[in-house]
């Protein structure tokens, strides 16, 4: 969350003219809010949810920068028709605390939840996840409860639902006093939540031999999971950095050790996606020292190879904390930061374009 390279946006070839229904095969980069949104310059992480009635929702967290004690989550929506996003509403702050990464996420029962992190010192390493529901489409929303009490818990990616029907959150737990650096024993985790029971309960920890942070989860069968996770320490220029992986034969309940892949990480967010068509997009920084590019793979044998690799964004600059998930419309949405964490945009795509980059 910390570090990032520099602070030109180029897209090459990429048009940045944005329509809300790309067309298949194409890519489209739309400039969602900058420095010009009076939330304070700092935008950073955001997220995006597709809401049931066809509204897009989007939060991130604002304010004078990444330690300021002004920031808050804030919410703007794209109503459905319409190409114009609403200015950004304060949804969620603590009064004696700055707050972090914020997740919006709707639940097969229409519930909308919005996760966040409350920082209670002065390094990430002293949070606390907390939470908020939203009964009417994220138009109003409930007080904040406390989601997880242990000292040094954060959220970063969407929710999945299980075959079972349950909701699987990613979690994780970050040790170390310092703002540069990450302590080789921070771990992965998940909440498992049971509609039923209204109740959410820890998993195992993902471990691995550097520490590893912000998994993102997807559910290759039933019962069968993988998670590919940001590698933990810090922001030197290094040579030996990847994404950590792990695997799950129970649901999600125990986890793997974690393993370095082959695909290089700069101490960034990743995500993961399970497609309708049953691909695995994998969105990374395609880099050991930078954030960038900021790259889609592609694998169509759930995850057992992965042939296609494709650049959404590239050039000088920083393209960082990327979130996806796929539309109704069978569209990839892909949410990603840049400017020295002062610019959210959303990348529209389908998995056509991403196959064009074999």
């Amino acid at each position: 969350m910390r570090r990032w390279a520099a602070i030109t946006f180029l897209v090459g070839a990429v048009a940045s003219v944005f329509a809300t229904e790309a067309r298949a095969g194409d890519l489209r980069i739309e400039r969602i809010f900058g420095p010009e949104v009076k939330t304070g310059p700092y935008k950073h992480p955001a997220a995006l949810e597709e809401l049931a009635n066809g509204d897009f929702y989007l939060v991130y967290y604002g304010g004078e920068g990444e330690y300021a004690t002004d920031t808050g989550v804030f919410g703007s929506r794209l109503k459905k028709g319409t190409d114009a996003w609403t200015a950004p509403a304060k949804i969620a702050h603590d009064p004696f605390h700055s707050v972090g990464n914020a997740v919006v996420w709707q639940a097969p029962d229409g519930l909308v939840w919005l996760f966040y992190v409350v920082r209670y010192g002065d390094t990430w390493s002293t949070s606390r996840v907390a939470a908020k529901v939203s009964a009417d489409g994220a138009e109003t929303w409930s007080d904040a409860s406390l989601l997880v009490l242990e000292e040094g818990t954060l959220v970063r990616n969407r929710p999945i639902l299980l075959s079972t029907g349950e909701y699987l959150l990613p979690l994780y737990r970050e040790t170390g006093n310092d703002t540069e650096l990450s302590g080789a024993d921070t771990y992965s985790y998940f909440l498992r939540y049971d509609p039923k029971s209204k109740s959410w309960a820890p998993t195992g920890k993902i471990v691995s031999a550097k520490g590893n942070l912000q998994p993102a989860p997807a559910e290759l069968s039933p019962g069968n999971l993988v998670a590919y996770c940001r590698r933990a320490g810090d922001y030197k220029l290094e040579t030996v950095g990847y994404i950590v992986r792990s695997e799950s034969r129970d649901g999600g309940l125990t986890w793997s050790e974690g393993r370095d892949t082959t695909f290089p990480n700069p101490n960034a967010a990743v995500d993961l996606l399970k497609t309708r068509k049953g691909n695995l997009l994998l969105v990374f920084n395609d880099s050991m020292n930078s954030r960038t590019p900021l790259t889609v793979a592609l694998s169509p044998d759930l995850d057992r190879s992965w042939p296609v690799r494709r650049n959404v964004v590239e050039g000088a600059g920083d393209f960082g904390y990327p979130m996806a998930f796929q539309a109704k419309d069978g569209s990839i949405q892909l949410v990603f930061t840049s400017e020295r964490r002062s610019v959210v945009n959303r990348a529209v795509f389908d998995e056509e374009w991403v196959e064009k980059g074999r």
